[in-house]
């Protein structure tokens, strides 16, 4: 069996937000060995030039823009940019994130604002004008990282589990509205993965970091927290032709966590 062609990613552009560490990054890294172009997007330049040069001496190929994905003018152009640079987009990887870990009470309007604005409006401004440049050359893939605290609540996270709420309900609402073009869109939803941003949030608590990864995992029936490359797997399926019937739904990668 051919498998390079039972994926279907050889030659496509794909196109990752949140890029420069973590999930982003794992992500960047597989799709690229499936065959794509990547374009690593991230507001943190120097990481992310530096993790692009790091799949492209892997053999990858991968290009970096920096972008900040709460701003509307800044998506607007980097998707101008790739469209003119590349032709085409066939992949939409919506994966970046914040979270503070503060209750209702206790949370900033701007700390409000920014985990919104990150988690959630990022996946519109991206998608308002990728899908333009998807429906020219025939349809595309695209994923929007939830979580499993939009599936259910969670303490202490009352800003992230409404962006993530909201992450997996307008993934729905977009495959409805663009399955007519041949766009699937579908969402990753992570348990607790051995990422910056599941760090930070130790330092946010105040706990030892080393402990909380440990204690994350040890409820799971799998008995671990997941690592980078266990979440990238299920994108490079939903991105992939492999899931050529598979839209409009969550995809939970969580070691059995929400079981």
């Amino acid at each position: 069996m051919n498998y390079e062609k039972l994926v279907g990613l050889k030659d496509k552009v794909a196109v990752v937000t949140g890029a420069a560490s973590g999930i982003g990054f794992a992500t960047s890294q597989l799709l690229s060995k499936a065959g794509c172009h990547v374009v690593l997007l991230d507001i943190n330049t120097e990481a992310g030039n530096e993790k692009t040069n790091e799949i492209n001496e892997q053999g990858g190929k991968a290009t970096f823009f920096t972008c900040d994905v709460t701003s509307h003018e800044a998506c607007k152009a980097v998707i101008q940019k790739i469209e003119s640079d590349f032709k085409r987009i066939d992949v939409l990887f919506n994966n970046a994130g914040v979270i503070r870990r503060k209750n209702i009470v206790e949370h900033s309007e701007e700390e409000w604002d920014l985990v919104i604005n990150v988690s959630l409006k990022s996946v519109f401004l991206l998608s308002k004008y990728a899908i333009p440049v998807m429906v020219k050359n025939g349809g595309g893939s695209i994923i929007n990282t939830g979580s499993g605290w939009g599936l259910k609540g969670g303490d202490n996270a009352a800003s992230y589990c409404a962006a993530k709420a909201g992450v997996v309900n307008v993934t729905k609402a977009m495959a409805i509205d663009h399955g007519k073009d041949n766009i699937r869109v579908n969402c990753i939803s992570p348990g607790d993965t051995d990422t910056p941003l599941l760090r930070g949030e130790a330092e946010q608590l105040k706990l030892d970091t080393e402990q909380f990864l440990k204690s994350s995992g040890v409820d799971r029936p799998l008995r671990r927290i997941g690592t980078p490359e266990d979440i990238a797997k299920g994108v490079l399926f939903l991105a992939s032709d492999l899931s050529s019937w598979v839209t409009g739904t969550s995809l939970v990668v969580d070691g059995g966590g929400l079981a």
